[in-house]
């Protein structure tokens, strides 16, 4: 489970097999790449008090490995952020 989202995996999940360059798409299916701008689409909770709000941008992503896919800056601060929640 991810302390962040709260996303669960199945425990029995095979590892996806790579058949070429892989695509990551936003909320409404436009394909991102490295140095895309952005902008989340719903409040998340970052744990205690804190909370990413709706319309939030971030400039020049970074696609990563992982199932958290965006690694950005907004206002100075770094995130991991999960490709759903998120516009081109």
């Amino acid at each position: 489970e991810c302390s962040t989202c709260g996303h669960e995996w199945p425990k029995d999940a095979a590892p996806e097999a790579e058949d070429g360059p892989r695509v990551v798409k936003d909320s409404v299916g436009n394909p991102l790449a490295d140095g895309d701008a952005i902008t989340v689409i719903k409040d998340l909770k970052l744990g205690g008090s804190k909370v990413l709000k709706a319309g939030s941008k971030a400039k020049s992503i970074r696609l990563v490995d992982g199932d958290h896919e965006i690694d950005c800056k907004i206002d100075g601060i770094g995130y991991l952020l999960k490709a759903c929640f998120v516009k081109r």
